[in-house]
């Protein structure tokens, strides 16, 4: 009797969303309740992989990442408070396919520069593409400018369809439905520069010398193109970092009337009441912060969220994607991480310590690096010889003085990179092909005793 009336208190003290929680995570697909525990299956069927027979009730596969959604009531009373931000949700890769609103019009074709065994197959594609689908394409101004594609006069009706841009001063991230790239991964790399917003799904042939995110072979290119454009493939969200450089005003300040500079420009990023300049990047590999040309190790502050949590002092320090994961950062020990995995990486170069490891920490953190006195930014330190500098994907290069901050958090815009088969298996093949990952000579067995007869 005394334990039915506990257990009706209990009842009423439950509020009416700790009694029946619908997880978030998985859009509705799960509730549970105080009384009723076990989580019951939902009408609409699961993007991820069907559950064991027999296990229905007690166990069903989500589209997270990390298998079933975790029960967030603990106890009769406790529960852990709802944050309706969500950073990010991780769909199962298997049920990351692309898909068209429209059918897609114009195509943007990246091809690695001072590269003569590219001509033939670009000449190829660039042909396919307008003649056999009559798409618009799209290329960079330099790209025709190559003697070998001006005096090729077999190749002049196609070249006067060509739509061409010049890098840092036209503006094409609204006319290109997707990407084709012809190279090695700096292609992939420069067409992420290219947008700094929403990046179309970029297709990426491996005619390069790395082509760890290049899967495709150029070999049936035709059929493969075909079926992009139709809307038949897997696509990986590789996640980008966000990026935003304040910088000091150190030198005489331009006048500036009515938001215009002494030539008529837009004075875009200056905030003169407090001197400061700023500007932002999309990163798609890591952002790197070394010592530059000085002799002296770097000093260099890190904070997380506001904190400080260490001061590198080494050659530098890479902050990398999951899939930067694979560049420099693997270079300088640090391990592996697969494209879906929501992180961002901290590596230190060469630190003067033993005990510095990489370390990986959530997306949805905002790091840090600054020079000394800016409020909580990774930063020059203090006790710093000399200043520092920063690349974004091996591009921008440039100094980091004292007072100069760098935020870094993961952007909102991801670039969705197509598949060949799957996010998986295309993974672990770059990993077998490019890194030659795991490669060792087979451990010899015994050879079995032959029976006595």
């Amino acid at each position: 009797m005394e334990m039915e009336q506990e257990k009706m208190t209990m009842n009423k003290e439950l509020s009416p969303d700790a009694a029946a929680y619908c997880c978030s995570a998985c859009h509705g697909d799960e509730t549970w309740s105080y009384n009723h525990p076990i989580r019951g299956r939902a009408k609409s069927r699961s993007l991820s992989a069907s559950p064991a027979l027999g296990s229905t009730k007690e166990f069903r596969r989500t589209r997270s990442l990390h298998g079933p959604c975790p029960v967030t009531t603990f106890g009769p009373k406790a529960c852990v408070l709802q944050n309706p931000q969500t950073i990010m949700h991780i769909q199962d890769p298997a049920s990351q396919r692309l898909t068209w609103n429209k059918s897609p019009k114009s195509v943007l074709v990246i091809k690695k520069m001072r590269d003569a065994s590219l001509l033939q197959p670009f000449k190829e594609l660039c042909t396919h593409l307008m003649e056999e689908n009559n798409m618009i394409v799209y290329v960079e101004k330099k790209v025709l400018e190559d003697p070998a594609i001006a005096s090729d006069e077999s190749f002049g009706a196609v070249k006067k369809k060509f739509c061409t841009f010049r890098e840092d001063y036209d503006d094409i991230s609204n006319q290109i439905d997707f990407i084709i790239c012809l190279g090695g991964d700096g292609t992939l790399l420069y067409a992420s520069s290219l947008f700094q917003g929403s990046v179309p799904p970029v297709m990426a042939f491996h005619l390069g010398s790395l082509g760890f995110l290049t899967p495709f072979s150029f070999e049936n290119f035709q059929s493969q193109v075909t079926q992009v454009i139709e809307g038949n493939a897997a696509v990986v969200l590789r996640s980008r970092l966000k990026v935003r450089v304040v910088k000091e005003l150190r030198e005489k300040k331009t006048a500036v009337h009515n938001g215009l500079g002494e030539n008529g420009s837009q004075a875009a990023g200056l905030d003169m009441d407090v001197g400061k300049q700023a500007m932002q990047y999309q990163v798609l590999n890591e952002v790197v912060i070394d010592r530059g040309p000085s002799s002296y190790l770097s000093n260099v502050d890190v904070y997380l969220d506001g904190h400080l949590i260490t001061t590198v002092q080494g050659d530098g320090v890479i902050v990398s994607t999951p899939t930067g994961s694979t560049a420099y950062a693997a270079a300088a020990g640090a391990s592996m991480i697969h494209p879906n995995v929501p992180a961002i990486m901290i590596t230190p170069i060469c630190p003067h310590s033993l005990s510095f490891r990489p370390i990986v920490v959530p997306a949805g953190v905002e790091l840090k690096v600054r020079a000394n006195d800016a409020p909580f930014p990774i930063m020059l330190s203090p006790e710093a010889r000399n200043t520092a500098w920063v690349s974004f994907d091996g591009r921008k290069r440039q100094e980091i003085r004292h007072g100069d901050s760098i935020s870094i958090t993961t952007s909102c815009y991801p670039l969705p990179s197509i598949c060949v088969r799957d996010p998986v298996s295309d993974w672990f093949e770059s990993l077998a092909q490019c890194l030659h990952w795991n490669v060792r000579k087979k451990q010899a067995h015994f050879e079995e005793e032959e029976e006595e007869g």
